[in-house]
C-alpha cells in the first residue's frame, strides 16, 4: 500500500477525532480563556514546528538561521508518535498513542483548547488559512472546525466509509478520495458559519481501486495503484498517464512544482510525471526503506529510513549528495513550506533545512540555551539483517464467500499469502461482464451489480503481485433474488482488552424468510475487510484480525434462507482495537560499577498494541517497582554485595500487563588482588598486581615510606611511588578498593637502586707551593663525614672518607658552604651535602669532595632531597 509523508502544510498522519458523534461538542473540549477567534498571529517567516519523540517536545525551526528558537514540552508524550498540523497562524498537535489533541495559540505559545480522542490512526485534520477540517475516514464524514477552539462549524458532509484525505491546494479546495466509488472530491469551506459544500466530483478510477492523493498547487494527483496509472486533475483538465508499476508505489501528500514524483521503494525507482510525459531515475545503494520522493525547487529529495540518509537528486536524475541523518530507525518528515524544505526525523536527532539553492544546513534540535526536554542518551541497537524471503506469485485467497442480493452480490475473501512481494490487486471474475473486476490490494470485499435474479453465479478471486497472478479460489454459487431481508437498523461495536472487537446489532426483519446469518464488514481508511459471519446478532472478531491502533467502523448484511443478502446496515461508531503490550525489547540487567548493592536495567519500548503505555513494572528478586512509561531504564538498589539479582519486566497499558521479559545481573563484590612482582629504579618502587574487579571500578593504592600512589586498576596493573632515596630497602603495602570494599593487603620489601660516588681530595703536586703537595694528607682537611651538615657537627665513625673510595649515596641537603680549592678540579664551591652509607652507619659529606659516578662533576644526578 502506498504511504504518504511530508507535505507543504503538515507532517505525518493526523488526529483521530470522532467528530460526527459529538466528540467536538463543547462538553468534550477544554478551551483556555480565548476572547476572540482570531487571537493567533503569524509565526516567524520561514519557520516550521517539528516533533522530537525521544525528548517529547515540539521545536520551532527558524528556516533562515537553521536554528531552534523555541522548544515546547508535550506532557506525557515522550516516545510517542505525534502528528503536527500547521500553517502560519495555527498549530494543532495530536498524540496518536493517547489520542490527546491540543491546539496551540501561537500568540502566547500556550494551549488554547484540548480534547481527548480515541487513540490510533484513521482521522486527519487539514488546515488552510483560518479554516480547518476533520476528516473521519472510517465514518466517511468531513466536518469544518475552528482551528483555535476545535469547535464545529456548520453541518458535516457525508461520504461512503473508507474516505481518504489529501489536503488543501493553493486555491483553498480540500481534496478527498472515495475509493469505494473511484472518485475524487473537492470541498469548499463554509463562510461565517455556513455549511461546507462539495465543489467538484471527478471519476478517477474504477470502484474499490487503491487510490492515493498528492495535492498539487492547483489541483490533485491521483495514484491508481490497482491500474498502474497516475491521474492529474487541474481545473477541467483530467489526464490519465499509465505507469510501469508492478509493485506498491507512493507519493508525498503535497507536490510543489509541475512534476509529480511516484516512488517504488522495492525497486528504488522514481517515476516523474510532467503533464503526459514520464521519465524515471534510480535511487543509488540498496534496501527497500525509501519514502516517497519530494520535489523541491526542481530537484528531488528521497529519504531512506534504514540507510539514515536523504538522497539529493537533480532534475536530470543524477545524484548530487547524500545528507546523513540520525533517523532513530523511524520515518523522516520532508515538509516544504515558507520557501524552505524542512527535514526532520521525529525518532532521531537529525534535522536539516534546505533553501531554494539546495544548500542544506544541519539543525541542532536540542540547543542548551533554549529550554526544553533533552533526550535520553542514545541506546545502540543491535544490527539486524532479516533474511531475504523467497518470492513468487501470491497464493489463492484463504476463503472466498458470496452473498446474493436483489440483482447484486457481495463477494468477500480473506487475504492471500504474499510470497515475498506485496499484493497490488485482487481480480474478481464470474459476473455478467466478461471483463474482470479489479480492486486494490487492501480490499477484501466487492459488490457486483447488474445481475439477473434467478440466475446462479459463481465468483472467483485471485491475487496479483509483481511475479504475476496467483491461483483462483471460487465461492459457492449464489442466486440473486428480490426476496431480500431488511438490513439491521443500527450497529454498535466495542473494543475489548484481549484484542477482540465485539460487534452487535438488533435482529433484522427477514420479510417472511428466516435470517440464517449476518455478514460483518470492517471499514477503515485503509480499506474494507470481511470481518466474519454469525448466526446470531453479534460477532466477536478474533484478536489480530484487525490492526491495533487503527480505527474501524462496521456494517452488517443480513442473509436469509434463500442465500439473499440485505443492503449494508448504517455504519457503526468507530472503535480502535487494542490488546496488552508486547514484552519490553532487549531487556538487559547490568552491574552498576560505582554503586554498591545496585543493578541497572535497560530495555527498548515494546509495541503498545493500540493503547498508550501507562507504566512498566520491574521486579527484582521478588520486589516490584513501577517505572514511568516515558523511561526505558531504572537503577535498582538495596541488594547485598556480590548478590545475584533476577529481573522481570513487563509493560502495562489499558488492557493490562503484557508478557514478561527476564534478565539477570550481579551486584558489585569486593575486589581480589594478587601481587605478581615488584621492581625499583634509583628513586622509585613499582609493584605489579592482578586485580579481579568484582564488577566494580576498583582503585589500587601503593604505600611506600608514607608516600602513596593510586590508580584505577582492573586485571594487570602497575603502581609506582617516586621521590624515594636510592640504595634504600623499603617495605610496601598495596590494596584494591571499590564501592563494595577492599581486597586483601599485599606486602613486601623492595630496595631502590644504588647511586654511588667517590670521595676526592687530590694534592696539587704541580704547584710551586709545597703546602699544596701535602694538603689532602691532613686529616683535618677535606672529605669530612659528619652527623650534620657543617664541619662543626659530630664525627661519624672515623670522621673522614678516604680519597678514591666509593660510597653509596642516599640523598642531598643544604648546609655549610665548602670550597674545594684546587683539590677536586673542576668542582665548584657548594652548600650541598650528600648523605652516604659510611662505616656501617650514615653521615653527611660535602658535595665539594664527593663526585657521583656517571654524572657531571657538578651534578647531583638523581639524588632526592633528604
Amino acid at each position: 500500500m502506498a504511504a504518504k509523508v511530508g507535505g507543504t502544510r503538515k507532517s505525518g498522519v493526523v488526529v483521530t477525532l470522532a467528530v460526527t458523534v459529538g466528540l467536538l461538542a463543547a462538553v468534550a473540549l477544554t478551551v483556555f480563556g480565548l476572547g476572540i477567534a482570531d487571537k493567533a498571529v503569524a509565526v516567524f517567516d520561514s519557520s516550521s514546528w517539528v516533533w522530537s519523540a525521544k525528548s517529547g517536545e515540539l521545536g520551532r525551526i527558524n528556516g533562515r538561521t537553521a536554528a531552534v528558537d523555541t522548544r515546547h514540552k508535550i506532557k506525557d508524550s515522550q516516545g510517542h508518535e505525534v502528528a503536527i498540523t500547521q500553517n502560519d497562524r495555527y498549530l494543532i498537535v495530536r498524540d496518536l498513542t493517547t489520542g490527546k489533541v491540543s491546539s496551540l495559540d501561537l500568540t502566547t505559545l500556550q494551549v488554547s483548547a484540548v480534547t481527548d480522542t480515541a487513540p490510533g490512526t484513521g482521522v486527519s485534520i487539514e488546515l488552510n488559512k483560518d479554516v480547518a477540517f476533520v476528516v473521519d475516514g472510517a465514518q466517511g464524514a468531513v466536518r469544518q472546525i475552528d482551528p483555535l477552539t476545535l469547535t464545529p462549524v456548520g453541518q458535516p458532509l457525508r461520504f461512503p466509509p473508507g474516505l481518504r484525505s489529501g489536503g488543501f491546494d493553493d486555491e483553498g479546495r480540500l481534496w478527498l478520495a472515495v475509493p469505494s466509488e473511484g472518485t475524487v472530491v473537492a470541498v469548499r469551506s463554509g463562510v461565517k458559519g455556513a455549511d461546507a459544500t462539495v465543489a467538484k466530483t471527478v471519476p478517477a478510477a474504477e470502484p474499490r481501486h487503491d487510490i492515493f492523493l498528492s495535492v498539487l498547487e492547483k489541483g490533485v494527483a491521483v495514484l491508481d495503484q490497482t491500474a498502474a496509472a497516475l491521474v492529474t486533475i487541474s481545473g477541467d483538465v483530467v489526464r490519465r498517464i499509465p505507469l510501469p508499476l508492478d509493485k506498491p508505489a507512493a507519493m508525498p501528500e503535497h507536490t510543489t512544482g509541475a512534476e509529480v514524483p511516484v516512488t517504488v521503494s522495492d525497486d528504488r525507482h522514481v517515476y516523474v510525471v510532467h503533464q503526459d510525459k514520464v521519465r524515471d531515475f534510480a535511487v543509488p545503494d540498496q534496501g527497500t526503506a525509501l519514502q516517497p520522493a519530494v520535489a523541491w525547487a526542481g530537484w528531488f529529495y528521497v529519504a531512506d529510513t534504514l540507510g539514515q540518509r536523504v538522497y539529493v537528486i537533480d532534475g536530470s536524475g543524477a545524484l548530487v549528495d547524500r545528507i546523513k541523518l540520525d533517523t532513530g530507525g523511524g520515518p523522516v518528515d520532508l515538509d516544504v513550506r515558507e520557501g524552505r524544505l524542512f527535514i526532520n526525523a521525529p525518532g532521531g536527532s537529525g534535522a536539516q533545512v534546505v533553501d531554494d539553492k539546495h544548500k542544506a544546513t544541519a539543525v541542532n534540535k536540542y540547543p542548551g540555551q533554549v529550554t526544553g526536554g533533552d533526550p535520553p542518551p542514545p541506546v545502540k541497537k543491535p544490527e539486524e539483517k532479516p533474511p531475504t524471503p523467497p518470492t513468487g506469485p501470491p497464493s489463492a485467497p484463504g476463503a472466498v464467500t458470496a452473498v446474493a442480493g436483489n440483482t447484486m452480490a457481495t463477494v468477500n475473501w480473506t487475504p492471500a499469502a504474499e510470497n515475498g512481494l506485496a499484493i497490488t490487486k485482487y481480480v474478481v471474475t464470474g459476473g455478467p461482464d466478461p471483463k474482470p473486476i479489479e480492486v486494490g490490494g487492501s480490499q477484501r470485499t466487492v459488490t457486483v451489480s447488474g445481475l439477473t435474479n434467478g440466475t446462479p453465479y459463481t465468483f472467483q478471486v485471485n491475487a496479483v503481485n509483481a511475479k504475476g497472478p496467483g491461483p483462483k479460489r471460487a465461492a459457492p454459487p449464489v442466486v440473486p433474488t428480490r426476496d431480500v431481508p431488511d438490513p439491521p437498523a443500527s450497529v454498535a461495536a466495542a473494543a475489548n482488552p484481549d484484542g477482540t472487537v465485539k460487534v452487535t446489532w438488533p435482529a433484522a426483519n427477514g420479510q417472511g424468510h428466516k435470517i440464517v446469518k449476518y455478514s460483518v464488514t470492517a471499514v477503515s481508511a485503509k480499506g474494507d475487510v470481511a470481518a466474519g459471519d454469525s448466526a446470531n446478532p453479534e460477532l466477536v472478531i478474533a484478536d489480530k484480525k484487525l490492526a491495533y491502533g487503527t480505527q474501524y467502523a462496521f456494517t452488517v448484511v443480513a442473509v436469509n434462507d434463500l442465500g439473499a443478502g440485505s443492503k449494508p446496515s448504517p455504519v457503526s461508531p468507530s472503535v480502535t482495537p487494542f490488546a496488552r503490550p508486547e514484552a519490553p525489547k532487549n531487556l538487559a540487567a547490568a552491574t552498576v560499577p560505582g554503586q554498591a548493592g545496585a543493578v541497572t536495567v535497560t530495555w527498548g519500548r515494546p509495541a503498545e498494541n493500540g493503547r498508550a503505555l501507562e507504566k512498566y513494572v520491574v521486579t527484582a528478586n521478588g520486589k516490584a517497582q513501577d517505572v514511568p512509561a516515558a523511561d526505558t531504564s531504572v537503577t535498582l538498589t538495596g541488594f547485598g554485595n556480590g548478590a545475584r539479582v533476577d529481573v522481570k519486566a513487563t509493560a502495562v497499558n489499558a488492557a493490562g500487563p503484557g508478557p514478561v521479559a527476564t534478565a539477570t545481573a550481579t551486584t558489585v563484590s569486593a575486589p581480589t588482588m594478587t601481587v605478581t612482582g615488584h621492581s625499583a629504579t634509583v628513586t622509585e618502587v613499582s609493584v605489579d598486581v592482578n586485580v579481579g574487579a568484582g564488577g566494580g571500578s576498583p582503585t589500587c593504592t601503593l604505600t611506600v615510606a608514607g608516600k602513596t600512589a593510586s590508580a584505577a586498576c582492573s586485571g594487570a596493573a602497575k603502581l609506582t611511588v617516586g621521590g624515594l632515596s636510592p640504595s634504600t630497602d623499603y617495605p610496601f603495602t598495596v590494596v584494591a578498593t571499590n564501592v563494595a570494599g577492599s581486597s586483601n593487603q599485599g606486602t613486601g620489601n623492595q630496595k631502590t637502586n644504588t647511586v654511588q660516588g667517590v670521595a676526592v681530595c687530590k694534592n696539587n703536586m704541580s704547584s710551586s707551593d709545597p703546602a699544596q703537595h701535602t694538603w689532602c694528607d691532613n686529616p683535618a682537611n677535606a672529605m669530612a663525614v659528619r652527623s650534620g651538615t657543617s664541619l662543626s657537627s659530630g664525627k661519624v665513625g672515623s670522621g673522614r672518607a678516604s680519597n678514591g673510595s666509593t660510597y653509596d649515596a642516599i640523598c642531598i641537603t643544604n648546609g655549610q658552604s665548602i670550597e674545594p680549592y684546587v683539590y677536586n678540579q673542576p668542582k665548584n664551591a657548594s652548600t650541598v651535602w650528600v648523605r652516604i652509607n659510611f662505616e656501617g652507619s650514615q653521615g653527611y659529606t660535602p658535595f665539594a669532595w664527593f663526585n657521583l659516578n656517571g654524572y657531571d662533576i657538578n651534578s647531583t644526578g638523581p639524588l632526592p632531597g633528604c
